[in-house]
């Protein structure tokens, strides 16, 4: 089995929709290292996370929900947590104002 570290990122998260952040790769199993999201505005900006879990009929689940980033700061997240992706399984990122965040995750990849 090999370990590969990787990065997945959204610029601009929209606010209407759930942008898709990360998606197991087929015959991989994910470890989440942490996730990131810069303010990148002079107001505070709420942001929302959901996983969805296609080894149970594709249900979803909120992780975050309208949490409050302040103006111009990162909110580290899920950092020193375990949270395990298994192929098909998804993690999407919306803003309570588009464009205003980026979106970062780090996650070790085990195929």
């Amino acid at each position: 089995m090999a370990n590969t570290f990787k990065n997945a990122s959204v610029a601009n998260v929209a606010n209407g929709s759930y942008s898709t952040l990360y998606t197991t790769p087929a015959t991989t199993t994910t470890v989440v290292l942490g996730l990131s999201l810069a303010n990148k505005t002079t107001n505070a900006v709420t942001v929302q996370c959901q996983f969805t879990d296609s080894s149970d009929s594709n249900a979803t689940r909120q992780l975050l929900e309208n949490v409050s980033i302040p103006a111009n700061t990162t909110l580290e997240v899920f950092a020193g947590q375990k949270y395990i992706l298994e192929a098909g399984d998804i993690l999407k990122v919306k803003a309570g104002t588009g464009s205003a965040l980026d979106a970062v995750l780090g996650v070790m990849q085990i195929t």
